[in-house]
């Protein structure tokens, strides 16, 4: 489809913004700048959530790109080179467009998200308890909520599986 076409579909919603997501965006930038300058230009605020291993496309940033950096946590299983990849967030960390969300089960992710914090200058955290019901959410949210809180960190809910549940292409 080109850019044009998806870009009109896209402004018919009549949203302020758009939320780039999926996968991992960011390994399709090179393709995603024409529509983001399109939408851009057209006043609408566009946010690309990331897995922060990848750098983002300098064109991105100068078009007013937000990012929503989630690196995977050690808990997640992944080699630790698939899943930190130290110029990607050294970069986003130093954009100011950039928030940090880290998906936790309990204090010692904590420690692990204060290490990449210290590490890499992140400002802006938050913290999500990990969980695909309710039940799992707030076991993981009462864990986690006083600590996040001492330190100085933002912390939500996964509003998604609570009003969906564990369901895909909702």
């Amino acid at each position: 489809m080109p850019v044009g076409e998806v870009a009109e579909k896209l402004l018919a919603f009549g949203t302020g913004m758009v939320v780039i997501s999926g996968g991992e965006p960011l390994n399709q930038q090179k393709r995603l700048v024409p529509l983001v300058g399109e939408l851009t230009g057209r006043g609408v605020e566009i946010e690309i959530e990331t897995n922060g291993t990848r750098e983002p496309d300098e064109d991105l940033i100068a078009a007013g790109v937000r990012f929503n950096v989630s690196p995977k946590l050690s808990h997640a299983g992944d080699p630790v080179g698939r899943r930190i990849v130290p110029a990607a967030l050294h970069r986003l960390a130093g954009l100011p467009s950039s928030t940090f969300k880290f998906v936790c089960r309990g204090t010692s992710d904590l420690d692990e998200v204060a290490g990449l914090v210290g590490e890499y200058g992140i400002r802006s955290v938050w913290i999500m308890p990990e969980g695909q019901s309710s039940e799992a959410i707030g076991k993981h949210m009462d864990v986690l909520v006083s600590e996040v809180i001492d330190r100085g960190w933002n912390i939500t809910t996964r509003l998604h599986t609570l009003v969906w549940g564990h369901k895909r292409g909702v």
